[in-house]
């Protein structure tokens, strides 16, 4: 018998919405979260918005040792991670540790800490040579990615499976797809899973600044992410986070707990051709699309929504709409589609993530999130991608799909399963 995998906590850190109420808020309000970049001073780079988070790690109940410890992405991890704990009302102390585990995805990493250390030392570039006696005793923390999972791990005495999953943009989905493996395949029973990226660092805007993939909308950052739009010139970069208590179904069940969502389907492909571009006929991401129906038992045209990777890209947008036409042919055209990259910008490797949460919530809430700024529909882009305003409808079944530099190609189906373990 196949063991299935329900959401029972969720955890957020985003731009306009610490928490799950705010961040529910802000997406069916319709409005961006996107800014001119505060962080540091963007003057000099050719992109200069962001989707930045108002996180405090105080007012988030971190002491001063663990603020001084972990990087500004390990931050977000553990408070999301506490607050899906919480929220899932399980008592981890009752588990066998060994049944619990840990997978978190991530993108960059501890990129903030690392440049961060980088302009100390260096003397913000000036010198050539460094001082290593300077160096932070933290600097092992920031170098090697593993530990973002541990610091979560730590959180709950996790002694089961712990990994850390590093695809690009698809990170947060494939963190998710591979927890979901480990509880069917009876390598655990509860898993904490998900992804954090902290990227608004001045190298980070300049590597994305040097290949042109980000908006150069400067003089107006609200309406810079443009999804679908026919006027869209990059995406914005965003940081941001999002985890997830998954359980085993009858685990839940006899608790009594509350569910958001089943997670029914997951499949990754790679298109193995170039490292930023995309094949226009978008058969990777129909394959994995395929794939993840064929899991989860469903037939395409039982998809009452889809969330988009919709990263506001020329060449991203119209690869997805090939790939929706091309793995649910009519259907495609009936589903409603939005991209909350609109509202939250794209945290790389968090963003899958973030936009799981977005669709578990959107299953219990029987709303679809808006694609915001989308006025001037792009042609090509010919598909009902729901713009500027939130639509009411019952969701059974959800979509959710990622794209990543490398060619990964990920998807997702969640289902309604019901509210309460019951």
């Amino acid at each position: 018998m196949t063991r299935r995998v329900v959401i029972t906590g969720i955890g957020v850190r985003t731009p306009g919405g610490n928490g799950v109420k705010a961040f529910w808020e802000l997406l069916t309000s319709g409005q961006s979260a996107t800014r001119r970049i505060s962080h540091f001073d963007p003057s000099p780079y050719r992109s200069q918005v962001a989707a930045e988070a108002d996180f405090d790690p105080v007012h988030e109940g971190l002491s001063p040792l663990e603020i001084r410890r972990m990087d500004r992405a390990s931050q977000f991890a553990v408070t999301c991670a506490r607050d899906a704990i919480s929220d899932s009302g399980l008592e981890f102390e009752e588990f066998d540790p060994g049944r619990v585990g840990v997978s978190l995805g991530s993108a960059v990493a501890a990129a903030t800490s690392l440049e961060q250390e980088y302009l100390v030392l260096s003397d913000s570039g000036r010198n050539w040579l460094v001082d290593h006696t300077s160096l932070s005793p933290h600097m092992f923390d920031y170098l090697v990615p593993s530990v973002m999972a541990a610091e979560v791990a730590w959180t709950v005495a996790a002694e089961g499976p712990v990994a850390m999953v590093s695809n690009g943009c698809t990170s947060g989905i494939d963190s998710v797809g591979h927890a979901c493996q480990l509880i069917r395949e009876g390598s655990s029973d509860v898993m904490l899973a998900g992804a954090s990226d902290t990227p608004v660092t001045p190298i980070v805007v300049a590597c994305f600044d040097a290949i042109k993939a980000t908006s150069t909308r400067n003089d107006d950052p609200e309406h810079a992410s443009r999804p679908f739009d026919g006027s869209r010139n990059g995406f914005v970069l965003a940081e941001g986070a999002a985890m997830f208590v998954l359980e085993e179904y009858e685990h839940a069940k006899r608790r009594d707990a509350h569910i958001y969502a089943e997670i029914s389907g997951y499949a990754t492909r790679c298109n193995a051709y170039h490292m930023t571009g995309l094949k226009p006929d978008g058969r990777e991401m129909a394959e994995a699309i395929r794939v993840a129906l064929g899991e989860a038992r469903i037939d395409g045209t039982e998809i009452d929504y889809i969330n988009a990777h919709g990263s506001g890209t020329k060449q991203n947008d119209r690869h997805e709409t090939a790939a929706y036409k091309r793995s649910l042919g009519g259907h495609a055209y009936r589903v409603p589609i939005s991209s909350i990259k609109s509202m939250v910008g794209h945290s790389l490797g968090a963003i899958g993530s973030i936009e799981i949460a977005a669709c578990a919530l959107a299953i219990e809430n029987g709303v679809i999130p808006p694609t915001a700024n989308l006025r001037q529909a792009d042609p090509e882009c010919d598909l009902d991608y729901v713009p500027l305003t939130a639509r009411e409808k019952r969701l059974r079944s959800v979509l959710t799909v990622g794209s990543g530099f490398g060619g990964f190609q990920s998807a997702m189906i969640l289902r309604d399963a019901g509210g309460a373990a019951a």
